[in-house]
């Protein structure tokens, strides 16, 4: 089968290699769709925290149908249809994953959908209602609101009960952010946030989810109201300074949310979190919007794209 492999740092081709036998505990699954992330890009050019022994094929999010079960699974059926965390190994035509993580697709989703769900919808999720407690009538700033990440956080805190003002730097990924139920939207490129965010909020609002960082770091942490919960999802603008004084005097919270470490550290938790947003697209609360679908020999190129911050939404490669 082919796997899209690197070999060398920032370079990704093709390599013809085994089909994987799935073992006890595993089922294979025939890959019809990989999720493309931002964080595929930071292992392909070596720049994330994690550094994967060469070579290594990334993607580590798929969706596709049962192919076979290993010693001693039960289930899901062969011929199911079913979307997985695999960590590496996506960019490929078939990958062998623990049984319990091949979870069902509802039938809502198609499979490029479902392949670029997990790891934005499960992020905002984690980070909105776990990390940072987000209550039903608060308002919350996301920060670019029009990538993956972002939109699902958009999404997420609508069907939570919160007001959403998106921050966005074009017009297209505002009008996304609007389309998946954005209140409001900021110009991030031209507006001061903190202004845009206060008159939003009538003084402050409750919730930062900030995945972007660099310079809007400053003006979102103001933008909180006293006892204001700023929510740390990433750092594609750069990792900010912030005045810390600003946390201080306000009682604000600044909480970190790496939800990979978290999920991969507790995959029972994980997986009752990974059910439950696939229960909110069941009954209609959450409706992820379908990605572009580009081939899988072009995923190179679509990783160079989303670090330069040239994506609205989501991408899924298909084999």
């Amino acid at each position: 089968m082919l796997a899209f492999t690197v070999e060398k740092l920032g370079s990704l081709r093709p390599v013809e290699v085994p089909a994987p036998e799935p073992g006890p505990g595993q089922v294979l699954i025939e890959v019809a769709a990989a999720g493309a992330n931002y964080v595929d890009g930071l292992f392909l050019h070596g720049r994330y925290q994690i550094k994967p022994p060469l070579p290594f094929v990334p993607g580590g999010e798929i969706a596709g149908t049962v192919k076979a079960l290993g010693p001693g699974v039960e289930g899901p059926a062969v011929g199911s249809r079913v979307v997985a965390l695999c960590g590496f190994g996506g960019f490929a035509e078939q990958v062998a994953v623990p049984a319990a993580a091949a979870v069902p697709i509802p039938d809502v989703l198609d499979f490029p959908r479902a392949a670029t769900f997990t790891q934005s919808y499960c992020t905002g999720l984690y980070a909105l209602r776990n990390r940072a407690g987000l209550q039903e009538g608060e308002t919350v700033l996301v920060l670019g609101a029009g990538g993956g990440v972002g939109l699902a956080a958009v999404q997420i805190a609508k069907a939570l009960g919160a007001k959403v003002l998106a921050g966005a730097s074009t017009a297209e990924k505002r009008d996304a952010a609007l389309a998946a139920g954005a209140d409001a939207v900021v110009d991030t490129s031209s507006e001061d946030v903190k202004t845009a965010a206060r008159a939003f909020s009538e003084g402050g609002v409750d919730v930062v989810y900030d995945p972007v960082g660099g310079k809007l770091a400053d003006s979102a942490l103001r933008a909180l109201r006293d006892y204001g919960r700023y929510a740390v999802i990433g750092f594609t603008g750069g990792i900010p300074s912030v005045p810390l004084n600003q946390v201080l005097l306000r009682n604000r919270s600044i909480v970190g949310v790496d939800w990979a470490i978290w999920s991969m550290t507790r995959p029972e938790q994980q997986a009752a979190l990974h059910r439950e947003a696939l229960d909110l697209v069941a009954d209609g609360r959450l409706t992820p919007a379908a990605p572009a679908v580009r081939p899988l020999t072009e995923a190179g190129q679509v990783l160079d794209a989303l670090l330069n911050r040239q994506v609205t939404g989501k991408v899924a490669l298909v084999p």
